[in-house]
């Protein structure tokens, strides 16, 4: 009798500690088990392969009275509670509530009706004047965000300065520009 057998027939006669012994020795046959019955499903698959494992594992041994002949009965139940589970999936996509019927689209792909907030760029020039004068690597940061319009990662690297330092500079630019283009309009 293998180990799992073993397991079974202890969680079939209502040993609590058993559950926790099984799922170290069938995780590995359960996630190759779940991966195929991924891999057959269509583009668009929210649900990952690991998570399909768990929550079948959960409706297998949380179930009131598992009665499993063997270890192959055991991966039978396991097949079909992922199946139960991608099939449930599949029907609550399909409700109206759950986007049925909508196409998916990218965020760079969609324009904007909206025009954005109106720059008053001399105003802005003569704060980053004053910027440039108490803080130059900042001033010289929202040039590169701003006019060039690089990424902070993008304008760290170019600077030579780290990520970090980038977001706080970054901050303390946006804060201080506020405040003078606010009380000099």
């Amino acid at each position: 009798m293998s180990d799992v057998t073993r397991i079974l027939t202890a969680i079939e006669q209502g040993d609590a500690n058993a559950a926790g012994k099984l799922l170290p020795l069938v995780y590995e046959e359960l996630r190759r088990l779940a991966t195929q019955k991924m891999s057959q499903e269509g583009p668009g698959q929210t649900l990952q392969a690991t998570a399909l494992v768990h929550e079948a594992y959960i409706r297998l041994v949380g179930s009131e009275a598992p009665a499993w002949r063997g270890r192959a009965h055991f991966f039978a139940a396991a097949a079909e509670a992922m199946r139960r589970i991608l099939i449930e999936s599949a029907r609550r996509k399909q409700r109206l509530k759950h986007g049925a019927g909508r196409q998916r689209v990218e965020l760079e792909d969609v324009d904007i009706a909206i025009e954005g907030p109106s720059i008053d760029l001399i105003t802005l020039d003569e704060a980053l004047s004053k910027l440039a004068k108490e803080d130059p690597s900042a001033a010289e940061l929202v040039k590169m965000r701003f006019f060039a319009g690089l990424t902070l990662d993008q304008v760290a690297a170019v600077m030579g300065i780290s990520r970090r330092t980038a977001d706080r500079n970054w901050a303390y630019a946006k804060a201080w520009l506020y405040q003078q283009i606010t009380q000099n309009p």
